[in-house]
């Protein structure tokens, strides 16, 4: 016996033996970076999140009376099932999609942990999908993208979308990549306020891609993180309402983090308009039993803060108010560093939080050192992490950099 354990043990094979070591998430050390950084001029522009004047990150009004509503009211802590909170769904829709496409008999939507849950929940759906579907993301882009879909088994290709010399869109080499997509492959797009860049396509590029993607039966997934703080809610909404008028299938993957201010509580749902009302049904029924598998069941605070925003017309008024107070900040900084420095005008036609500056990953570092100046190596900026006092600084600091 023991022979033949010492044999056994001498054939074992480690589980994780295989595993090998990851590079870490840039972004996230640059945290604690700055953290580390004792001078009290250093900048934060590398996370992701809105901050106010004074660098913090508020909770809205709206959400804290919603918060102490469902603290003294709501009656239990049990499950919701895996679709979530029902009538957040019912809510958000007519906000996303307007009043008559959130009816739509051919569209569902499930909650979802954050738009990253949503994103992963549409990559398993179109892995379920037609055979070898390939989808194809723009460069750059958020840098989870691509990870969210490989994992669930997907092909990946990108095509180009930025120049960032110019700091516009290359439309014409975006449009000539994607006529070697075949059809049933999935086109990710950003609704508004890309990420990195800023750059969002005009609406005659809008136009033209739709009849592409139509023409060559190509299907939109669009990533809508940043509704409300780029050009006001309906108009950051205009491109995803067109595209899925004009498609007969689509995707939209919705997060409530920035909107809401609700980073941490990973509020985010996801919505299929599928060929037609019959087709749905199964489409529903996937959603639910994948997303049963990869979560269970949605996590119900943040979503049930949003419900009761959205149900109490007072509530939701003054979280207009205060997205538009917050849209119109990252809007005036925009204006600011475009007329600080002619290198960077560009930024005054871009929108949301972010923009890709000229500046080479050794003009970030040295900026890091030399002036406290934080920010992604690729040149990616938060732009809400500025203030009016802090732009003539920080583009008297990048000026000697920039390669424009």
């Amino acid at each position: 016996m023991i022979a033949n354990a010492i044999s056994v043990a001498a054939r074992r094979v480690e589980l994780f033996g295989a595993l090998e070591r990851q590079p870490a998430d840039l972004l996230l050390g640059l945290i604690d970076l700055y953290r580390q950084d004792p001078r009290p001029t250093k900048m934060d522009l590398g996370v992701g999140v809105y901050r106010d004047d004074a660098g913090n990150t508020p909770v809205m009004r709206s959400i804290k009376a919603a918060e102490h509503r469902l603290a003294e009211t709501q009656p239990t802590k049990a499950y919701l099932g895996p679709e979530g909170d029902v009538r957040f769904v019912e809510l958000l829709a007519p906000i996303v999609f307007g009043d008559a496409l959130a009816r739509s008999p051919a569209l569902t939507g499930v909650q979802t942990p954050g738009g990253t849950g949503a994103l992963r929940l549409a990559a398993e759906l179109i892995a379920r999908g037609v055979d070898d579907p390939t989808v194809w993301i723009g460069t750059p882009t958020w840098p989870n993208h691509a990870p969210i879909f490989r994992e669930a088994g997907l092909a990946v290709r990108s095509h180009p979308f930025f120049d960032a010399a110019s700091g516009t869109i290359d439309f014409a080499a975006m449009m000539l990549a994607l006529q070697d997509a075949a059809s049933g492959d999935v086109v990710l797009l950003h609704g508004c306020c890309h990420n990195p860049t800023g750059a969002d396509l005009s609406s005659e590029q809008w136009h033209a891609l739709l009849a592409m993607l139509a023409d060559r039966q190509l299907i939109p997934l669009v990533d809508l993180a940043y509704q409300g703080l780029g050009q006001g809610l309906n108009a950051d909404a205009c491109a995803t309402r067109a595209l899925l008028e004009g498609m007969p299938e689509a995707l939209v993957a919705y997060s409530c983090d920035k909107n809401f201010g609700l980073y941490r509580e990973r509020v985010g749902a996801l919505w299929v308009k599928a060929a037609s009302p019959d087709a749905i049904v199964a489409v529903r029924d996937n959603m639910l039993v994948l997303a049963r598998s990869l979560w269970s069941m949605p996590p119900d605070h943040g979503a049930a803060v949003v419900r009761v925003v959205l149900d109490d017309p007072v509530l939701a008024a003054d979280w207009k108010a205060e997205l538009e107070n917050m849209r119109l900040r990252i809007a005036g900084l925009r204006a600011a560093l475009a007329q600080a420095d002619a290198r960077l005008a560009p930024l005054a036609d871009q929108h949301g939080m972010f923009a890709m500056l000229p500046l080479t990953r050794e003009a970030v570092l040295d900026l890091r050192a030399s002036h406290g100046i934080y920010m992604a190596d690729s040149g990616r900026i938060n732009i809400a992490g500025l203030c009016r006092e802090t732009v003539a600084p920080f583009v008297a600091a990048i000026a000697p950099h920039l390669q424009r």
